[in-house]
This record gives structure tokens, sequence and C-alpha cells, in this order.
């Protein structure tokens, strides 16, 4: 009867632990499935935010900034690898940019030095600074333990073997052989020279692919030949990363000491029934809250895309020719202004506030006069002269209205962002707009004119210079030519060193590249329409390296334009 009772008692107890290893594991599914979908919406999220991105201007920013640092951009890049690598964040993406960037061989050094001191790095984090806390965590994995094992006897071979095959990632590697008896020089140099191939793979990923875009933008043209070995390089370089990691695979199950270590780490399954450990429910709720906040970001940075894309700079447009020549149309009078420009105005483009403060309300009665303009009734070329002349107009009365007795010395740190480019103040033909407004809504998409970016001056330095005249419809096309002829050939916006490869640009190349690439197919297509020696080099496969020059947001005054 005692016995009977027992084996009931003990039925019952294993049927409740039955239930509960069911509950459980009912509570794990569904968590993991909330915690997948939540991934999942993160990065649908982040994908429908990127594509608004400028990725293109971003590039070519990020590009620009470290190439202009020469031999130091390396350096620098090979730091952020090491960074990275200790935070254990995913080096594959640096790894194709570090040779977009840098080219091949640069590429491959600065990415190779590096994910290696990335690498010591951990290594001496885990084994002196971190190794109560990383030995807690590591404790109970079978991975862990054979991995241990293993390097306790085969020492560097092993560690060579591990980073050559994929059974262990990059980043936990790392940190797991400071917990191992493996002393530092021969863990480093083993990893440095295992590591190689796979670098090598993914920086020549990234330099193929740099060519190929390249190419399709027209800034690089390549031979058949050339494409051909190109490829051959490629496909060589896959199939002989593949084939050293399947012999390292193949060495590691050779290997006797090692054969408990690749079972441990191919099938790490318990032997023994254990139940089973639902993440807890503030986990899951942190994945809910973050897929939450991503969607909901996403949701209206597309709504509001146009002002999302303008927290990075000008906003793309479609530029397009959406104005007809009208043959009878009245005809504006900018005389007022090119006076005032005539007398005002250096050759250099340098402006003499002062004296123009004198005659403000000349200035300012032309700005009214802007504002009963007859503009639905003009001509194509009579819109586009007033629009530019109304924009810098505008600019040269908010100078003056800061303008504080001469003591101003840039529109950017002098005058408020609320009361820059974008507020509404100014009128044309009975509408208001900002200077943003006139010149990403009104001009951009209505004309398919890229030179505008030549025209329209915004009382900086680094803009392209005022001119000493107004524009006019009769002249326009001949005004525009002279401006982008001047820009092209002046230092401060334009710079060809064909010696070294290099072509410097105004950022107005980078932040309307869109605008340029519409007219051109490229940047560099579109600059060597207004240089010779940038055209031939283009022509000969030669595409030089772009950097951007800095933009000086200093007045465009006299005393700073002599």
């Amino acid at each position: 009867m005692a016995n009977t009772q027992r084996s009931e008692s003990a039925a019952t107890i294993v049927g409740d632990d039955a239930l509960t290893a069911s509950n459980q594991s009912t509570t794990f599914r569904g968590q993991s499935w909330i915690r997948m979908s939540s991934l999942l919406i993160v990065v649908a999220g982040g994908i429908a935010v990127v594509r608004l991105l400028p990725v293109g201007r971003l590039t070519d920013m990020l590009t620009g900034a470290i190439q202009d640092m020469g031999v130091w951009g390396p350096v620098l890049f090979a730091g952020v690898y090491v960074l990275a690598t200790v935070l254990m964040l995913p080096g594959s993406a640096l790894t194709l940019v570090g040779s977009g960037i840098f080219g091949l061989w640069w590429g491959l050094a600065s990415v190779s030095v590096g994910s290696t001191v990335g690498a010591a790095c951990a290594f001496l984090i885990a084994r002196y600074v971190a190794r109560p806390a990383v030995e807690r965590k590591l404790a109970g994995s079978k991975t862990f333990k054979a991995v241990d094992r293993a390097v306790e006897q085969g020492g560097w071979k092993i560690v060579a073997l591990l980073r050559l095959s994929p059974a262990i990632p990059f980043n936990i590697q790392n940190y797991l052989y400071g917990l191992t008896a493996i002393r530092f020089w021969p863990c480093v140099l083993a990893s440095w020279v295992a590591m190689l191939p796979g670098t090598f793979m993914y920086v020549y990923l990234g330099y193929a692919g740099g060519e190929g875009v390249a190419a399709a933008t027209g800034e690089q043209s390549k031979s058949m030949a050339e494409w051909v070995l190109l490829g051959i390089g490629l496909l060589a370089t896959i199939v002989v990363t593949v084939y050293v990691t399947r012999l390292a695979r193949r060495a590691m199950q050779r290997a006797a000491d090692f054969k408990s270590t690749e079972t441990a780490l191919i099938d790490d399954s318990p032997t023994e029934p254990i139940k089973v450990k639902p993440a807890k429910p503030v986990v899951t709720a942190a994945y809910v809250v973050v897929a939450t906040v991503v969607a909901v970001g996403a949701v209206f940075a597309n709504i509001y895309s146009t002002k999302f894309q303008s927290l990075f700079g000008p906003p793309p447009v479609v530029s397009q020719e959406t104005y007809t020549d009208i043959l009878d149309g009245p005809n504006f009078d900018h005389s007022q202004l090119d006076a005032l420009l005539t007398r005002y105005v250096n050759e250099r483009g340098g402006v003499d506030y002062a004296g123009l403060m004198s005659e403000r309300k000349v200035l300012q009665a032309y700005i009214a006069s802007l504002g009963k303009a007859p503009f639905a009734e003009l001509d194509r070329n009579e819109k586009l002269a007033l629009l530019i002349n109304a924009y810098n107009a505008f600019t040269l009365e908010l100078v003056l209205e800061h303008w504080n007795n001469g003591r101003m010395t840039s529109i950017k740190d002098d005058i408020p962002a609320e009361d820059r480019w974008d507020v509404e103040r100014w009128k044309v033909g009975g509408s208001t707009w900002s200077l943003n407004q006139i010149e990403h809504d009104q001009i951009r998409p209505h004309f398919k004119e890229p030179r505008i970016h030549f025209a329209l001056v915004c009382a900086a330095v680094g803009c392209p210079p005022l001119r000493s005249e107004a524009y006019t419809a009769e002249r326009l096309e001949e005004q525009l030519a002279d401006q982008t002829e001047y820009v092209h050939t002046h230092d401060r916006w334009f710079q060809l060193d064909a010696d070294r490869n290099q072509v410097r640009l105004t950022q107005l190349y980078t932040w309307y590249r869109d605008d340029f690439e519409q007219s051109a197919g490229s940047v560099l297509q579109y600059a060597a329409q207004h240089s010779a020696e940038l055209k031939r080099l283009l022509e000969a496969g030669k595409a030089p390296r772009k950097v951007w020059l800095n933009y000086e947001w200093a007045l465009n005054s006299q005393q700073n334009l002599r």
C-alpha cells in the first residue's frame, strides 16, 4: 500500500513537472515569437527610414572628411574598427566601407590593423579587467570548456584553426581566448595571420562594389578586359577563402584531442532533459517598446519625409522644366537692384555692406516691387531671373537687418536660425515664401538648371561670388555660364591635381548631388563639362578621387573678399 502511494505521489510529481515544463515551453515559444516579430519590425522600420536618407551625400561627406586627413584617415578608421570590435559590433559593414574609402590595399591595411588591435584589446579586457564577469557568463558553456581544453593542448595552432573556421563568431573568440591559458603574443599573431583571408575577401568585395558603383554613375570607365580581371579576382578571392575555411574545419575534425570540441561546437544538445527557462518578461517588453518606437518613427519619417530629409541637408527633388516660353509676356524691371550691385559689389563678389546700408531704402523699394510682380504671366527666363535676384536681394536685406554697425561676422553665427532661411516672410508675386522655399520649392523642381547653385548667394565667403549686376532674362544664359566658369577656375571652389589623381570640389556638389546627377549622370561628369583636364582624365578611365573643400561661412564682405 505504501509503495502504491509513493508511486502515485511520484506520478503526480512527474505529471506536475511535465505540466510545468509544458507551460514554460509554451511561454518561452510565445516570448520568442514576440521578440522575433519585434526584431523584424525594427529591421523593416530601419529600412523604411534609411531609404529616405541621402545616402550618397552622407557617404560623400564621410569619405571626404576621412580622405582629407591624409595618412591619418586610415589611422582614424582603424581606431573606429578597434572600438567596434571591443563593443562586439559587426565588423563586416565597416570592412566593406574601408575598401570603398581607401582602395584595396590601404583598406586591407587599415581593416587588418583595426581588427587585430581590437581583438588584442578584447583579449586583455577578458584576462585582466572583466575576467570574473566573463567567467561567470561562460561558466556553464560547453563550447568554452571544449575550446579551453583544446587551446591548452594545441596552443596557437588551435587559435589559428578556430579563426579560419566560422564555428565560433569572431567577436566572441576575442574575449574567449583571454580566459584560456594561451599567452598574449602567440594568440594575437596567430589571429592576425589566420584572419587575413577572410579580411581580404570582404575588402575585395567592397573594392569591387565601389568600382561597380563608380562605373554605374559614370565617374569611372573600364574596358571589358579590366572587368573580366576584376571578376576573376573576386571569384578567386571567394573560392580561396571558402577552401581555406574547409581545410581548417577538416583539420579540427582530424585532431583527436579536438573531437570533443568539434562535437560541442556542432552539436550542443543536452543528453538529459532540462527545464526551459523563459526569458524575463521585462526583456520581452523592452523588445516590444523598441519595436514600437522604431515603427512609429518610421511612419512619421515617411509622412513628413521632406522635413525629415531636411535634417541632413537640402531635400532631394526631381528637376524638370515646368514653365513654357511666353512670347508676349511682360518684362520685370531689375534696374534698382542692378544699380546697387554695381556700386557696392567688387569683382570678387565682396559686398560693401556699410555703403549698401546708406541706400537701404532703395533695396527695400526693389524688394517691395517683387511682391507685386506678375509672376504667373512672366516668361520662363523672366521667372528664373526674378527668383534668383529675389533670393539674393532678400539675403542682402537679411544681413542689413543684423548688420549691427559692422560687427556682424557670419550669417550663421550672428543671425538666429529661426530668422534665417526658413522664416516665411519674403513676398514674390503675391505669395510669401522663405529663402529655402524659393530655392527648394520654386526653383529646383521647376527648372532643370543646376547652374543656379552657382548664382544663389547665401552671404558667405564659401558661396559663389555675388555678381556686380542683376540677372536679366535677355542675358540669363550668358550670366549663368559665366558664373559656372568662374567657380571652376578658382581654387576656392575647384582644384584638380592630376598628379595625385584628386579633385577638390565645393561642398555645393555634395549638398546638391542629385541635381548634378540628374543633369549629367554624376558629379564628376558635370564638373568635367567645365574642366577640359578633368574631362580628359574621365575619358582615359582615370576618375580622380573626390575631396570636399571646407565651406567658409565668414560674411562675404569686401574686407573678407579683397
